[in-house]
């Protein structure tokens, strides 16, 4: 069963979508960072010194009372908040990680078809061996 598990585990496809998984979450990281650290500050100036992390509503106030000065001040307090501000830096990232992905993807699809014009063949899979094998089979039968 172990020996079944590690053939299983070390397969290349699983070990591909392992190291992509864990660049993925890598890459996300410094988007955050990016976004969080980068894009908003300057983002928040312009509209007028908004810091986008301390914009929340609060829909029922903690101990003490509110009104809350900050996002923190109201966690602290037990206050229950709509953080929208944390939620638009999330879809910023996001927005960000979905054209960096749209660019790669295109990129492979831009290479892919030029190494395809140009004559190269990736290997044959199994089952278009065995349709090779059929077709020369009866090419080759004798009329």
């Amino acid at each position: 069963m172990l020996s079944g598990f590690k053939k299983f585990a070390l397969r290349g496809s699983l070990v591909d979508m392992a190291s992509g998984i864990i660049l993925g979450a890598a890459f996300g990281a410094i988007v955050k960072s990016l976004v969080d650290d980068v894009i908003m500050p300057p983002v928040g100036m312009a509209l007028g010194g908004v810091d986008f992390t301390n914009l929340f509503l609060t829909l029922k106030d903690g101990v003490p009372p509110g009104p809350y000065d900050t996002l923190a001040a109201a966690t602290a307090a037990g206050a229950v908040t709509i953080r929208y501000g944390v939620f638009l830096n999330f879809v910023i990232t996001f927005l960000i990680v979905a054209f960096a992905v749209f660019l790669l993807v295109s990129a492979i699809a831009r290479a892919q078809k030029r190494l395809h014009v140009e004559g190269f063949q990736a290997d044959p899979t199994p089952q278009e061996k065995l349709l090779m094998e059929i077709r020369d089979l009866l090419k080759n039968r004798p009329a």
